[in-house]
C-alpha cells in the first residue's frame, strides 16, 4: 500500500473545486506550517545557545524563574501536550478503520506534538539565560498556530460537524490553549518591554539565588524540575563520590527560614490576642493562629491530594474497561466490522474510549499524574510542618528569655516541661500537619470507592465496604495498645540503662571483687521485664501488620461469595478485577485513619500545653534595663538556701582581722553620683506575694568592692536578683546610675545589632552586668567560648584572667587545651573548676558592674587567696570596676570598701568595716568569733588539697578520652590517604554496598529455626496470595466461556466447587498473614534478646584495659541506641523489606507468566530501578545522619538556655542567644527538608517506573494475552507494584542505617575476654585460703596488654604473714599496677606470685578475687541497700554487717537512718559524704574476712578526720592480717613493717622505714622530704 498525505483510496481527496479551504486535506496540511516554522528557527538558537551555555555565570542562576506567567505558561504547555497526544491517539484509530493510510489524520498532531515541546525547552533556556528578544519567535508561532487551528474550527462548523464528535473538541480546546499562549506571551511583552518599548525592565534575581550557599532550590526551579526533584540530581550523585555534610546542603532560603516564620506566626497569634482581649476567660487560639500563618499552603497540598486520589481511581476504571474490550474484541471477532469511508472519518468519545490501547496509556498518564500530585502533596506538607516547627521553637525560645523566674523557681513551670515543649510537643503538632491532609482528604475517598464498587457488585459490594469498616475500630484500638506498650517498655529501659551505668562505673571494683555476675543477673531481671513488655509491643505490631494485610483478603471474600449466591449473573472479570484494585484502595485510607486519628488527638494535648507555656507569667519589663529580660532556674531555689550549714567551715583564716583594723585605703565619703546602684523602700517577692526580701534600702557605691554577709539562707543571693530585676517588685524601685537614653528594641522579635557596632559595644558595657551565679553554669562549648561569652577574643586579657582563677593548670591536662569541648557532649569538670570558669567569665565581660554569688564556695583555701588577690583585688579594681560579692568567706572583709550584712530577708548592717566596728561591736565580735572557729577546724595538714584532687580525677577521666581520640585521628589519617591515593572506588564500594554480612549475623542470632520458620511462612503466604488471584482469574474466564453452553445445576455446581476453593485459599491466607507477621516479630524479639544477652556478658568479663580504654558513653551507647534499634526498629522494618520485596517479585512473576513478552520490557526498567536506590541509600543514609546530629545541639541549647536564664539576662546576651538558636534550628531544618526532598525524589522516580511496568504489562497482555482473566489480573499486579517499589528501597535504606546498631553490638562481642578458668579446679582450693596471708613476689614482670611495654620489672619481695606494708613511689611508678598483679587484672608474663603456697595464676579468676580483698581511691556505692552494697552475695549475718559498721565508726550514723541497714544508697552514694562513702569500702572490706587487705591509696579523697579513723582501725581490726597500703602520702606508711619503694617499675628499696630514712641520697629520704 503506498503512502499518500490524503490517503489514495478517494479520488475527491485532492478536489479543490469548492474552493481551498473546504478542503480537510489541505486545511490539516496547513496546520503543519507553523510547527515546522517553529522547528526551523529554534533549532539553529538552540544549538548555538547550548554551545556557549557553559561560560554562563554562577550555577545559581540557570535557575532564576522571572518572566511573568511562567508555571501558568508550563500547565498549558502540559495541557496542550496532552490534547495533543489526544489528536494523535484520534488520528491514528480513525485510520486504522481507513482502507489506506491517510497521514493528514495524525502527522500535523505529531508534529503539533513536538513543536509543543520544543518550545517549551527553547523558552527555558530563554529564561536562564535572560535573553527576552528571542521570545519573539515563539510569540509569531502562538499566533500562526492560534490562526491556522482556527480556521479548522470554523471549516468543521460549516461542514456542521456535530459537537459529539471527538475531533471537534480537541481542536475547539487547541484553540483556546493557544489564545491563552499567546497572551501569555503579550504580558511579558507587556511587562518586561523588551521588545516595541524604549526602555526595558530590569531585573535582579532573589537575595536567595544570589547567595550561593544557597543549595536548596525547589522553590527557585521551573515546574517539571519541582515536580521531579530534578535539581537533587547533583547533590545525590555527588553523595556517591564524597558524603553530604552541613556545607553540602548550605543554608535555608529565607522564606523558610525560622525568623520568617516566626515574624509570620507571632503576628497571627498577636492578633488572635488582641482579638480576645476584652473576654478574660477565653485563651487565643494557637489553631486560628497556625490557619492564618500557614494555612494557604496547606490548603495547596490538600487539593494537590483530592486530585491524586481522584486520579487514582483511574486505575480500577481503566482495569475494567481495558479487560471488558479485551472480551468483547476476543468474543466479537467473528463479525467483521464495517470499513468506514473516507469522508466520514469521525469518531465519538465513546468509540474512542472503548480502544484498549487507549485505555492503556490513559492508564499510563493517570498514573503519572496521580504520582506527581501525590508527591506535591507531601512535598508541601512536609516544608509547611518543618516551617511551623521553626516558628513554634523561635516563640518558645523566646518565651523562655521572659519567663519570670518564680515561675521556674515555684515549680510552676519546670526544665523538663519546658524540654518536652521543644522535643515533644512541636514534633507532635509537625507529624500532625504532615497527616493533615488525609483528615480531609480520606472521607472523600473512601466514599468515592464505596459508590464505584456498589456501580460495579451492586449491594454485595457494601457487604465487603461494612467488614472494611467494621475492622477499623479495632485497628484504633490496637494502635493505642501499642502507644501503651512502648511505655512501659521505656520505663524498663530506662531502669536497666541506670543500673548498667552502675555496673560500668564500678568495674573495677566489681572485678576486685568477682562480683560481676551478682550485678550482671540484676540488669538481666530487668531486662526480662523489658522484654515481657516488649513481647506485647510486638504482638500489637505484628497484629496491626496483620490487619492490614488480611482486612482486604477478608472483604473481597465477603464480597465475592455474597455476589455469586444473590446474583444470576456470573461474576465478569471486568467486574472481579476492578473491585480488587478498588478494594486495595479502600484500605489504605482506613489504615491511616487510625493513626491519624491518633496524632489529632496527640496535636489537640500539645496545643493546650504550648497555650498554657505562652499565657505563663513573663518577667517585670519595668526594671531599669526595659526590654525583655528573666531568670535562672537552679540559681533561686526560694532564696538561697541550697548551700547545707557546713560549707566553708574548714576554710582557714589567712588574716587576722586584728592587723586589718585600719582600713586598706581612706575611702572617700561617697557622693550621690559615685552610687552605681540604690535601692529605696525595696520589698521583692518570688512571686508567692510574700515578701522575701523587705525594706531594703542599699546603696552600692562605684568602683569600689561591696560585700554582702550573712547566714545561709538570709536573702543573700536573692538581693542580687532583685537588683537585676528577676524577682517581683512588690513596692520600692531599684535606681542605677547615669544611664544614657536607650534605644531599646522592645519589640519581641529577635533583634540583631540593629545598631552601629561602636555604639552596640558602649550600650553592651553600660546596661549589661557580669554575673556568676551560684551554681556554676556551662555552656556546651569550649572552654575558651565559656569565658570569653561572645566578647571579642583579646590574648592578653584572656591570660590575666585564666591565671588570676588559676584555670591554666586545668587547661593544660584537657585533651585540646581551652578548645576541648565541656558540658553535656564534653568533658565533665568538677564543681570547683564549673565555678572558676564561671568566674573568669563574669571578669573577662567588660562590663562596669560585676556581681559574684558565693564564688569561693567550691574552691579551697589556695584558690580562694589566689582568685581574691590576683583576680578581685588586682585585676578588678585595677578596671575600677564595681563589684558586689555575696560570701560566707569572712576573712576577706577587711578588703572590702562596703559591707552589707542580712539576716532574714532584711538589711542588718551597712557601712565600711570600721563604720561597723564602732555603731555594732556585738556583730563585729560576732563575726570575729566566728573567723576564729574556721580557722580552728582549718586543719594542720594542707596536703590533701582539693585542686590537685580533681586535677587528678581530671587526668584520670581523660586517659581513655585521649587514647580514643588518637584512634580517632588515625582513622582519619587513614581515610585521607586512601583519598590521596585516588583509590576513590573502594572507598565508593563500601559506601554503596548493602551490609550483608550484618543482617546475616543478625537473623541467625535469631536462632535458624526462626528464621527458617520465617522465610517458609513468608513464602507460603505470599504464594496463596497469588493463588487467590489466580483462582479469581480463572473462576471469572470459566463462567464467561461456559456462560452459553452449560445447563443451570452444572452452573450451580460449578459455582459451589469454585466459591468453596476460593474461601478456604482466603482462610489459609488470613491464617498465614498472622503467623508471619508473628513469627517476624518473635525472631526480632529473639535476636534482641541474645545480642543484649551476649554483650552484657562479654562487656562484663572484659579486661579492665578496654574500660580505660573506652569512654563509658561509648559502651552506654550500645545498651541505650544500639539496643533500642535492635529491640523496636529493625522487626518492622525487616517485615516492611520483605514484604514489600515479595509482593513486587510476586507480581512480577505473575505478569510474566501471564505475557512472558514482558520479561524483555522488564530488563531496562530492572536496571533504572537498581541504579536509583543504589543512588539513593548513599544519599539518604548521609542525610539521616545529619539530621540526627543537628537534632541533638537544638536541644541542648534549649535546656542550656532555661537553665542559665538568670545569667544570660544579668549580661544581656539575649539577642545573641535567640540568634544562636535560630542557628541552630535551620540547621536541623535544612537536614531535614533534603531528607524529605531525597525521599520525594525516590519516590517520584520508581513510581515512574511503576506507571512503565504498567504500560507494558496492559500493551503485552492486550497484544499477547490468553484470556481476559489475565489480562485482568496481570493489570491488578502491576498497579500493586507502583505503590510498593519506593517501599523497597526506602526500606534497603533504613534497613542499612539500622543494621549500624548490630554492626557496632558485634564490634564489642569479639572482644577477648579475661581468662576465668584455672588450671586448678574451684573444689582443690581449701575453703579457708588464704589463712596465713603469706605472700612471695618472685620476679615479678607485668604488663598492660602483650603489645604494650612492661609497667613491673622484676620485682622480688616477700612478705610474712600479718605484716603491715607500705609502697610508695613517684606518679607512674607502678604502685597501684603491683596492686592489680594481686587480683591477675594485668598480665603478669613472667615470674610469679605466690600466696600461702598457692601460685595465683592457676587459681580460677572468681576464686582468687573472692578471697582478697581490697579498698580502692575513689569509694564506689551502688544504689540498692546498705547491706546490699556491704555484702551483695547475702552471704552474711546482720550481726556481722553491724559489727563491720562499727568498726568503721558507722553503726550510729546508719542506725539514725530509717530501715537502718535497709535504707536506701541513691546512685553513687550521693546521699553521703566523701567520707562515709569510703568508711562503708572499709566496712564492705571486713566484712569479707580476708586474711589479706589491700589498700590502693585509699586515704586521697577523704578528709583528715575520716582519715584518722580508717589508720586507727587498719591497725586494729586488721591487726591479724596482712595489710598492704599503697600510700599517696608517704607519711602514712611510715609506721610499717616493712616499705617497697618503687620507680620506674622496679623496686629499688625494701626495708623498715627507719632504715631507710637513714641513707641519706634514698628515694624513700627524697620522698619524705618533699611531701613533708
Amino acid at each position: 500500500m503506498r503512502l499518500a498525505f490524503c490517503g489514495n483510496d478517494n479520488a475527491s481527496a485532492y478536489n479543490i473545486s469548492a474552493g481551498v479551504l473546504r478542503n480537510v486535506c489541505f486545511v490539516d496540511a496547513l496546520n503543519l506550517v507553523p510547527h515546522v516554522f517553529l522547528l526551523f528557527i529554534t533549532f539553529p538558537i538552540l544549538f548555538i545557545g547550548w554551545g556557549s551555555q557553559s561560560s554562563k555565570v554562577q550555577i545559581h542562576h540557570n535557575t532564576w524563574l522571572h518572566f511573568p506567567g511562567h508555571n501558568l505558561r508550563w500547565i498549558l504547555t502540559f495541557t496542550l501536550l496532552f490534547v495533543h497526544v489526544c489528536e494523535i491517539a484520534e488520528g491514528i484509530v480513525s485510520d486504522t478503520q481507513m482502507k489506506s493510510r491517510h497521514l493528514h489524520l495524525f502527522l500535523p498532531a505529531i508534529m503539533g506534538f513536538v513543536a509543543a515541546t520544543v518550545s517549551i525547552v527553547y523558552y527555558h533556556n530563554i529564561e536562564t539565560s535572560n535573553f527576552p528578544k528571542l521570545l519573539l519567535a515563539l510569540f509569531l508561532y502562538w499566533i500562526m498556530a492560534f490562526v491556522t487551528k482556527t480556521i479548522k474550527l470554523v471549516r468543521y462548523c460549516q461542514d456542521g460537524v456535530p459537537f459529539s464528535q471527538l475531533r471537534f473538541c480537541i481542536t475547539g480546546i487547541m484553540v483556546i490553549l493557544y489564545g491563552l499562549l499567546m497572551a501569555v506571551e503579550i504580558n511579558v511583552i507587556r511587562v518586561r518591554r523588551y521588545v516595541f518599548f524604549m526602555n526595558p525592565q530590569k531585573v535582579k534575581p532573589p537575595e536567595d539565588l544570589q547567595d550561593l550557599g544557597v543549595r536548596f532550590l525547589q522553590p527557585f526551579v521551573n515546574l517539571l524540575s519541582k515536580a521531579t526533584y530534578w535539581w537533587m540530581n547533583t547533590l545525590i550523585i555527588s553523595a556517591h563520590k564524597k558524603p553530604v555534610d552541613l556545607k553540602a546542603i548550605g543554608k535555608l532560603p529565607i522564606a523558610m527560614r525560622a525568623l520568617t516564620n516566626y515574624v509570620c506566626l507571632k503576628e497571627a497569634y498577636e492578633e488572635q490576642k488582641k482579638k480576645v482581649a476584652d473576654q478574660p476567660n477565653r485563651s487565643p487560639s494557637i489553631w486560628l493562629a497556625m490557619y492564618s500563618a500557614f494555612g494557604r499552603p496547606i490548603l495547596l497540598s490538600s487539593t494537590f491530594r483530592y486530585l491524586a486520589d481522584l486520579l487514582g481511581f483511574a486505575g480500577p476504571l481503566c482495569i475494567s474497561g481495558i479487560v471488558q474490550g479485551f472480551q468483547n474484541t476476543t468474543n466479537n471477532t467473528n463479525i467483521t466490522e464495517k470499513v468506514k469511508d473516507s469522508s466520514n472519518s469521525y469518531l465519538s468519545s465513546e468509540e474512542f474510549l472503548r480502544n484498549v490501547y487507549v485505555l492503556a496509556v490513559l492508564l499510563f498518564l493517570a498514573l503519572i499524574l496521580q504520582r506527581t500530585f501525590l508527591q506535591a502533596s507531601y512535598y508541601v506538607t512536609t516544608e509547611t510542618g518543618i516551617n511551623l516547627r521553626g516558628a513554634l521553637l523561635a516563640m518558645i525560645y523566646n518565651k523562655i528569655l521572659r519567663l519570670s523566674t518564680s515561675n521556674l523557681s515555684m515549680g510552676e513551670m519546670t526544665l523538663g516541661q519546658i524540654n518536652n515543649l521543644v522535643a515533644i510537643e512541636t514534633n507532635q503538632l509537625m507529624w500532625f500537619l504532615f497527616l493533615c491532609p488525609n483528615l480531609w482528604a480520606m472521607p472523600v475517598q473512601i466514599i468515592m470507592g464505596v459508590i464505584l464498587l456498589y456501580n460495579l457488585l451492586g449491594v454485595s459490594a457494601l457487604v465487603g465496604a461494612a467488614v472494611i469498616v467494621l475492622l477499623a475500630p479495632i485497628q484504633y484500638f490496637i494502635a493505642t495498645k501499642l502507644a501503651e506498650a512502648q511505655k512501659s517498655t521505656l520505663d524498663y529501659s530506662t531502669e536497666r540503662l541506670k543500673k548498667t551505668n552502675e555496673i560500668l562505673k564500678g568495674i573495677k571494683l566489681l572485678k576486685l571483687y568477682a562480683w560481676e555476675h551478682i550485678f550482671c543477673t540484676s540488669v538481666e531481671e530487668t531486662r526480662m521485664k523489658e522484654l515481657t513488655s516488649l513481647k506485647t509491643f510486638a504482638l500489637h505490631t505484628s497484629l496491626s501488620i496483620f490487619m492490614n494485610a488480611a482486612i482486604p483478603i477478608a472483604a473481597v471474600l465477603a464480597t465475592f461469595v455474597t455476589y455469586a449466591y444473590t446474583t444470576d449473573k456470573p461474576l465478569q472479570p471486568a467486574q472481579a478485577f476492578a473491585s480488587l484494585s478498588l478494594f486495595h484502595i479502600l484500605v489504605t485510607p482506613l489504615f491511616l485513619l487510625s493513626t491519624v486519628v491518633r496524632f489529632a488527638v496527640k496535636a489537640i494535648v500539645s496545643v493546650q500545653k504550648l497555650n498554657e507555656f505562652l499565657l505563663s507569667d513573663e518577667i517585670g519589663d519595668d526594671s531599669w534595663r526595659g526590654g525583655d529580660s528573666s531568670v535562672a532556674y537552679e540559681s533561686c531555689k526560694k532564696h538561697t538556701g541550697l548551700h547545707t550549714k557546713a560549707i566553708n567551715r574548714r576554710q582557714p583564716l589567712r588574716y587576722q582581722l586584728e592587723s586589718y583594723e585600719q582600713p586598706r585605703k581612706p575611702t572617700r565619703p561617697v557622693e550621690i553620683d559615685d552610687i552605681a546602684i540604690k535601692v529605696t523602700n525595696g520589698y521583692f517577692s518570688w512571686g508567692s506575694g510574700l515578701a522575701t526580701l523587705s525594706n531594703i534600702n542599699i546603696r552600692i557605691p562605684t568602683g569600689q568592692m561591696t560585700m554582702i554577709v550573712g547566714q545561709v539562707g538570709c536573702g543573700k543571693s536573692s538581693l542580687l536578683l532583685a537588683i537585676l530585676g528577676e524577682m517581683q517588685t512588690l513596692e520600692g524601685k531599684v535606681h542605677w546610675s547615669k544611664l544614657p537614653d536607650r534605644q531599646m528594641n522592645t519589640e519581641g522579635y529577635f533583634s540583631v545589632n540593629e545598631t552601629e557596632p561602636s555604639f552596640e559595644a558602649s550600650r553592651r558595657n553600660r546596661y549589661s552586668v557580669a554575673y556568676a551565679a551560684q551554681k556554676p553554669w556551662l555552656l556546651n562549648a569550649t572552654v575558651e567560648e565559656n569565658i570569653i561569652f561572645g566578647s571579642p577574643f583579646n590574648k592578653q586579657r584572656y591570660k590575666a584572667v585564666t591565671d588570676a582563677c588559676s584555670l591554666q593548670p586545668d587547661i593544660d591536662l584537657l585533651p585540646f587545651g581551652d578548645q576541648t569541648e565541656i558540658g553535656e557532649r564534653g568533658i565533665n569538670l568538677s564543681g570547683g573548676q564549673r565555678q572558676r570558669i564561671c568566674v573568669a567569665r563574669a571578669l573577662y565581660q567588660n562590663t562596669n558592674i560585676v556581681f559574684l554569688d558565693d564564688p569561693f564556695s567550691a574552691l579551697d583555701i589556695h584558690l580562694s587567696d589566689h582568685l581574691m588577690q590576683e583576680g578581685i583585688l588586682k585585676f578588678l579594681q585595677e578596671d575600677k570596676r564595681t563589684l558586689v560579692l555575696v560570701t560566707h568567706k569572712l576573712q576577706y572583709l577587711p578588703h572590702a570598701d562596703w559591707i552589707i550584712a542580712m539576716k532574714d530577708g532584711m538589711v542588718l548592717r551597712e557601712g565600711t568595716l570600721k563604720d561597723i566596728q564602732n555603731k555594732d561591736v556585738e556583730l563585729y565580735e560576732h563575726w570575729k568569733t566566728l573567723m576564729n572557729r574556721q580557722d580552728q577546724e582549718l586543719e594542720k595538714d594542707m596536703e590533701a588539697d582539693q585542686t590537685t584532687l580533681e586535677r587528678k580525677t581530671l587526668r584520670r577521666a581523660m586517659y581513655p578520652r585521649e587514647s580514643k581520640s588518637q584512634l580517632e585521628d588515625e582513622d582519619e589519617e587513614e581515610e585521607e590517604e586512601e583519598d590521596e591515593d585516588d583509590n576513590m572506588s573502594t572507598v565508593l564500594r563500601l559506601r554503596t554496598k548493602m551490609p550483608w554480612k550484618t543482617c546475616w549475623r543478625y537473623l541467625t542470632s535469631g536462632g535458624f529455626f526462626l528464621l527458617f520458620l520465617m522465610i517458609f511462612s513468608k513464602l507460603l503466604k505470599h504464594s496463596v496470595i497469588v493463588a487467590i488471584d489466580y483462582w479469581l482469574a480463572t473462576w471469572t474466564s470459566m463462567d464467561n466461556v461456559n456462560d452459553v453452553r452449560s445447563t443451570d445445576d452444572v452452573k450451580s455446581t460449578n459455582k459451589t466447587y469454585h466459591v468453596a476453593v476460593f474461601s478456604i485459599l482466603s482462610g489459609a491466607g488470613i491464617v498465614l498473614c498472622l503467623i508471619t507477621s508473628l513469627t517476624v516479630e518473635w525472631m526480632g524479639l529473639t535476636a534482641a534478646k541474645n545480642l543484649h544477652h551476649n554483650l552484657l556478658n562479654k562487656i562484663i568479663l572484659g579486661p579492665i584495659r578496654f574500660f580505660d580504654m573506652t569512654p563509658l558513653g561509648l559502651i552506654l551507647n550500645r545498651f541505650s541506641a544500639d539496643t533500642n534499634i535492635i529491640d523496636q526498629h529493625i522487626p518492622p522494618t525487616l517485615e516492611s523489606l520483605t514484604r514489600s520485596t515479595l509482593l513486587c517479585l510476586s507480581a512480577i512473576g505473575m505478569i510474566s507468566y501471564a505475557t512472558p513478552w514482558f520479561l524483555v520490557a522488564l530488563v531496562p526498567l530492572g536496571i533504572a530501578f537498581y541504579f536509583i536506590q543504589k543512588y539513593f541509600r548513599v544519599a539518604s543514609k548521609d542525610l539521616q545522619e545529619l539530621d540526627d546530629s543537628t537534632q541533638l545541639p537544638l536541644l541542648c541549647h534549649f535546656s542550656e538556655t532555661a537553665e542559665g536564664l538568670t545569667t544570660i539576662r544579668a549580661f544581656r546576651h539575649e539577642a545573641r542567644f535567640k540568634q544562636r538558636m535560630l542557628e541552630l534550628t535551620d540547621t536541623n531544618n535544612i537536614a531535614y527538608l533534603f531528607l524529605s526532598a531525597a525521599n520525594r525524589w525516590l519516590e517520584v522516580r520508581t513510581d515512574y517506573l511503576g506507571a512503565c511496568i504498567v504500560l507494558t504489562a496492559a500493551v503485552t497482555s492486550i497484544t499477547e494475552g490468553p484470556h481476559s482473566g489475565f489480562v485482568g489480573l496481570g493489570l491488578l499486579y502491576a498497579l500493586t507494584i507502583t505503590n510498593y517499589l519506593n517501599w523497597v528501597v526506602r526500606n534497603l535504606a533504613d534497613l542499612e542505617v539500622q543494621m549500624g546498631a548490630v554492626k557496632k553490638v558485634h564490634s564489642f562481642l569479639n572482644m577477648e575476654s579475661e581468662n576465668y578458668d584455672g588450671y586448678l579446679d574451684p573444689s582443690q582450693v581449701p575453703k579457708d585460703w588464704p589463712q596465713e596471708g603469706e605472700i612471695k613476689i618472685e620476679n615479678l614482670c607485668v604488663r598492660y596488654e602483650n603489645n604494650l611495654k612492661p609497667v613491673l620489672k622484676h620485682v622480688k619481695a616477700y612478705i610474712k604473714p600479718g605484716q603491715k606494708v607500705g609502697i610508695c613511689g613517684r606518679t607512674g611508678s607502678g604502685k597501684s599496677s603491683l596492686s592489680l598483679a594481686f587480683f591477675r587484672m594485668v598480665d603478669i608474663f613472667d615470674g610469679r606470685i605466690v600466696i600461702d603456697g598457692i601460685d595465683i595464676s592457676k587459681l580460677p579468676l572468681h576464686t582468687l578475687r573472692s578471697r582478697l580483698s581490697i579498698i580502692l581511691q575513689d569509694p564506689i556505692l551502688f544504689s540498692g541497700s546498705i547491706r546490699f552494697n556491704l555484702d551483695p552475695e547475702c552471704k552474711c549475718t546482720d550481726d556481722r554487717l553491724w559489727e563491720a559498721l562499727e568498726i568503721a565508726q558507722l553503726k550510729n550514723m546508719v542506725k539514725s537512718l530509717p530501715g537502718g541497714l535497709d535504707a536506701m544508697v541513691t546512685e553513687g552514694g550521693e546521699n553521703f559524704s566523701v567520707g562515709q562513702r569510703q568508711l562503708f569500702c572499709l566496712a564492705r572490706a571486713f566484712v569479707r574476712k580476708s586474711s589479706i587487705l589491700i589498700m590502693d591509696e585509699a586515704t586521697a579523697s577523704i578528709d583528715m578526720a575520716t582519715e584518722n579513723i580508717l589508720q586507727k582501725v587498719v591497725m586494729t581490726a586488721f591487726a591479724d592480717r596482712t595489710v598492704v597500703t599503697i600510700a599517696h602520702r608517704v607519711s602514712h606508711i611510715l609506721d610499717a613493717n616493712i616499705v617497697l619503694v618503687l620507680s620506674e617499675g622496679f623496686l629499688v628499696e625494701c626495708d623498715t622505714a627507719s632504715n631507710l630514712l637513714l641513707k641519706e641520697d634514698g628515694l624513700f629520704t627524697t620522698l619524705v622530704k618533699t611531701h613533708k
